[in-house]
């Protein structure tokens, strides 16, 4: 597989072709057009916890896709209170406390399809600051570096939580393997990495690159207030 890219959209392609002709693609199918599940998530998101910020959270945030489900079990299990975007932002967040979830009901909480019977949603005014942040990726490199799915949710979640005035909180995300490429293109807006976790390998950016400080209200679509009424909340508009 090529792993040197000049475009993001060509990083994606290859990606999720390499998935699914290696037969390591995970449900739900095809692995295009989505952030891909993988065979070793579950490894993944436990070898996440293992050191470092992740190890020590009180409070998270991790995505709503499907290999990261391991990570919002794993989380809940060690105690993380975890907040999770509603998919497309079009519901802000929830947030799963796990001191209101029975043990044996972690992993249904866990999923998108029960866990609205677990999760409460939580206005703007009362996310706290973050510890860490799990997202999502499509493709990734050893610098932090990323790309999702071409939406841009992920990037723009995080720009939301700068907009309250929290400090930027590291960013992990778990991968397979096929994922870990050589080399994208980013933009200003993008989220960067601070550690990157495959089922057998832990990467560690020291240094990866800077962080939005905000949202880039010129990069939003027309429609972006409509269909996400959470940023014409006054405390990210005033």
């Amino acid at each position: 597989m090529q792993t040197t890219f000049e475009q993001k959209d060509a990083a994606r392609s290859a990606v999720w072709d390499a998935l699914e002709e290696e037969g390591v693609a995970r449900f739900p199918f095809p692995p295009h057009g989505r952030i891909p599940n993988f065979e070793g998530a579950r490894a993944a998101a436990e070898r996440l916890f293992g050191a470092g910020p992740l190890s020590e959270a009180h409070r998270i945030k991790v995505n709503p896709d499907a290999p990261q489900r391991f990570v919002r079990i794993e989380a809940l299990r060690r105690g993380c209170v975890v907040f999770v975007p509603t998919p497309r932002l079009r519901g802000g967040f929830k947030r799963l406390d796990p001191g209101a979830i029975p043990a044996d009901e972690m992993k249904s909480a866990a999923s998108l399809s029960h866990m609205d019977e677990w999760a409460e949603p939580v206005a703007l005014a009362d996310l706290p600051a973050l510890d860490a942040i799990v997202t999502g990726s499509v493709a990734v490199t050893r610098d932090g570096r990323r790309c999702g799915k071409g939406e841009g949710y992920s990037d723009l979640e995080y720009a939301l939580f700068r907009e309250l005035g929290h400090p930027p909180a590291p960013v992990a995300t778990t991968v397979h393997p096929l994922q870990v490429v050589d080399a994208l293109p980013t933009d200003a807006h993008d989220l960067p990495l601070a550690r990157i976790v495959t089922p057998d390998e832990t990467i560690d950016v020291p240094d990866p690159p800077p962080p939005p400080d905000g949202i880039d209200w010129a990069a939003l679509p027309d429609a972006a207030l409509e269909e996400m009424p959470v940023l014409a909340d006054p405390l990210i508009r005033a």
